[in-house]
C-alpha cells in the first residue's frame, strides 16, 4: 500500500475519529440536558441511556485506534505478524460490545408506551447487523491468521534455500 494511500487514510480516520469525540463532549451531555426536562416519566431510562451511548460511542474510537494501528503495521509492513492479532481481537470485542449496547438500548427503551414497538424492532435488527460486522471481523481474523501462516512457511523455505545454496 502507498504512502498517499495511507496518509489518506489517516486523513479520514481522523476526520471519523472526531465525530464521536464531538459527540461524546458536546451531544451526550445536552442528550442529559434533554432527558433531566421529560421529567419523572424519564428518571428510570436516563442513567442507562447515557451510560450506554458513552460506551458505544467508545467502541467506535476503540476501533478506529486500532485500526490506526493496522494502517501503521501495513505501512510498516509487519501486517502479516502475531502483533496484529492484538488489534483484530480488540476490534471483534468492541463490534462485539456494541452489539450488545445496542440490544440493551432496545431492551431498556421496550417497556412502556414511550416508544413504538417498530422502533424497538429496528433498533433489535441493528444489533444483529452490528453482530454480523462482527463476525465478519472474526473471519478477516481467520484470514490473518492463514497469511501470518504462509508468511512463516515462506520466511522457513527461504532460510532453508539460502542455507542449501
Amino acid at each position: 500500500m502507498g504512502k498517499l494511500t495511507i496518509l489518506t487514510l489517516r486523513m479520514v480516520l481522523a476526520m471519523v475519529l472526531a465525530g464521536p469525540l464531538f459527540v461524546q463532549v458536546v451531544m451526550v451531555p445536552l442528550l442529559a440536558v434533554d432527558l433531566e426536562e421529560l421529567g419523572p416519566e424519564a428518571a428510570g431510562v436516563r442513567v442507562p441511556l447515557l451510560v450506554i451511548a458513552v460506551l458505544g460511542i467508545m467502541t467506535i474510537q476503540v476501533t478506529l485506534l486500532c485500526v490506526w494501528r493496522l494502517l501503521t503495521m501495513v505501512g510498516r509492513g509487519t501486517v502479516f505478524s502475531h502483533a496484529a492479532f492484538r488489534y483484530v481481537d480488540v476490534v471483534f470485542g468492541a463490534v462485539a460490545a456494541a452489539s450488545l449496547l445496542m440490544f440493551g438500548l432496545a431492551v431498556i427503551l421496550a417497556p412502556g408506551e414511550a416508544v413504538p414497538p417498530g422502533v424497538v424492532l429496528l433498533i433489535c435488527g441493528a444489533s444483529v447487523m452490528i453482530a454480523g460486522m462482527a463476525l465478519i471481523v472474526l473471519v478477516l481474523r481467520a484470514l490473518l491468521d492463514q497469511a501470518v501462516t504462509r508468511e512463516a512457511e515462506a520466511h522457513h523455505l527461504r532460510t532453508e534455500l539460502d542455507e542449501v545454496i
